[in-house]
């Protein structure tokens, strides 16, 4: 077993920086009511955001519920196990129920269709507690945001880092020098997963650690492309702007989109002009790329591109937020309405049972005009949430309002049920009959019996002799009858 795993804190007190983090987190724990908003915890990888939320569930004895990435998180499998776990008691015999959703910000594709909606419905009907844990906090959407208490995890300083690597090393009984123990540190760049991932591959089949060991056993690092986009217009020189585009785990081609996206932060429009022809000449070398099977042809495409770009800008820095290529953002809200449409289709053609095509190509119209006649009722039919009704109304703002309406109207009617029935539940406790303790019967006072006088002895008379019984008169038996014996066929032939 790695040692990150086999020394993963087990309380909260053994968490390795981020204090305030971390006291945020127990406050939530100890206050944590059913109004409660779920907590968010955001940060980048291995810094213990995981680690933390089991921490939690461990002081507080809860029982917890974990449904990451790795898993196929489609609205189905959200309501059966996220959804189910928030709204039942634990079956451990434990107060509460954690429900742990790690990498939320990873809520994408096909296979996880539908699940960002599950997820916000699971919030709005919990009855347990439930943690999100994210890396990147503008990853979800911004309607789970809201709902969510946010606490962000920052990088774990190096000082707080090399105490920790110490008592690993102290454990597994294994020597290293201070050197090394600093080297490991500064090296993981606040990533303390790293940092003792790059302690044990140091150790293995040593017993003693020195510089020497450590440097054979660094960290992967790997330039974000924020750093490179940052790098491309500030005052950076050649070689190094290649050498971390080299260093991006990215391919030239989504590069040069994150390049398009953030072409706007130049002032000049002379130069935006400049930069929008060196990057139209990159994507013709990376057309001739896919068109020839000639992969080599990248690297000129990655120099023309941020050289160019880079040129351009002049180096004067970028002063805004690094924003992600804008296509990207209205693919992912072609693909949400795809799925919004695939949904509604559903669930319209089941309860019509007719082909979905059918419905498509020639009832579509119709059943658009008439929700749009008469939403309200239409909605409370099919029970359409917000997004369903916008497709048909194109009005956002007006469906939003037509649900929460009718949601508004249901617990209205819930209360009126429940009021209703209170009057039978105290007319039943009425007629149920009262039973009174019955008083335990007193016991009886036998009087104590009389005493008998003494007799003298001259005065007590003889006993009289006891006379023999007279013997009584025997009857005597009269002799019975003597019965003919039964004629059988043996008898009638007895004389022949």
């Amino acid at each position: 077993m790695d040692w990150a795993e086999k020394y993963r804190p087990a309380r909260l007190q053994d968490i390795v920086g981020n204090g305030t983090a971390v006291r945020q987190i127990a406050e939530w724990a100890k206050n944590w009511t059913r109004k409660s908003k779920p907590l968010l915890i955001y940060g980048k990888p291995g810094i213990g955001k995981t680690s933390s939320a089991y921490a939690l569930a461990n002081d507080m004895k809860w029982e917890s519920i974990e449904l990451n990435a790795s898993d196929t998180r489609t609205a189905g499998v959200i309501e059966r196990i996220a959804g189910a776990g928030s709204q039942t008691a634990s079956l451990m015999g434990a107060s509460r129920k954690l429900i742990v959703l790690d990498e939320a910000d990873n809520l994408q594709g096909t296979s996880d269709r539908g699940g960002a909606k599950a997820i916000i419905d699971c919030i709005k009907n919990a009855q347990q507690p439930i943690i999100l844990i994210a890396n990147d906090l503008y990853g979800l959407s911004s309607e789970l945001r809201v709902r969510c208490e946010p606490v962000q995890f920052k990088a774990v300083p190096a000082r707080s880092i090399a105490p920790r690597l110490k008592y690993l090393c102290s454990a597994e009984k294994i020597s290293c020098s201070e050197a090394a123990i600093h080297a490991i540190a500064d090296s993981a760049e606040g990533d303390i997963r790293s940092a003792v991932n790059m302690l044990y591959a140091a150790a293995i089949g040593r017993e003693t650690i020195d510089d020497a060991q450590v440097h054979t056993s660094q960290k992967d690092e790997r330039v974000s492309i924020f750093s490179l986009i940052s790098a491309l217009f500030g005052n950076t020189s050649d070689e190094e702007l290649l050498r971390l585009s080299y260093d991006v785990d990215d391919t030239p081609e989504t590069i040069e989109q994150w390049v398009e996206g953030n072409i706007g932060q130049i002032a000049d429009p002379t130069a935006v002009a400049r930069a929008y022809q060196h990057l139209s000449r990159a994507d013709e070398y990376l057309g001739n790329t896919y068109r020839r099977q000639y992969h080599t042809l990248w690297r000129y495409a990655t120099a023309i591109m941020l050289l160019g770009v880079a040129d351009a800008a002049g180096g004067k820095g970028i002063h805004a937020r690094i924003m992600p290529p804008e296509r990207w953002q209205k693919m992912s809200t072609a693909k949400k309405q795809k799925a919004i449409r695939i949904a509604l289709l559903n669930k319209i053609a089941g309860s019509m049972y007719i082909p979905q095509s059918t419905l498509r190509e020639e009832y579509l119209s119709t059943i658009s005009l008439l929700v749009e006649h008469n939403p309200a009722a239409y909605t409370r039919e099919m029970l359409f949430d917000a997004d369903q009704l916008n497709f048909f109304l194109n009005d956002r703002a007006r469906a939003s309002e037509i649900v929460k309406s009718i949601e508004k109207e249901e617990k209205e009617k819930e209360k009126e049920q429940q009021k209703a029935k209170e009057p039978q539940k105290k007319a039943r406790k009425e007629q149920l009959p009262k039973y009174e303790p019955v008083a335990e019967p007193k016991p009886k006072i036998v009087p104590e019996p009389a005493p008998v006088p003494e007799l003298k002895p001259e005065t007590v008379p003889e006993p009289e002799p006891a006379k023999e019984p007279e013997p009584k008169p025997v009857a005597t038996p009269v002799p019975a009858e003597k019965k003919s014996p039964a004629r059988t066929q043996s008898t009638l032939f007895d004389g022949f």
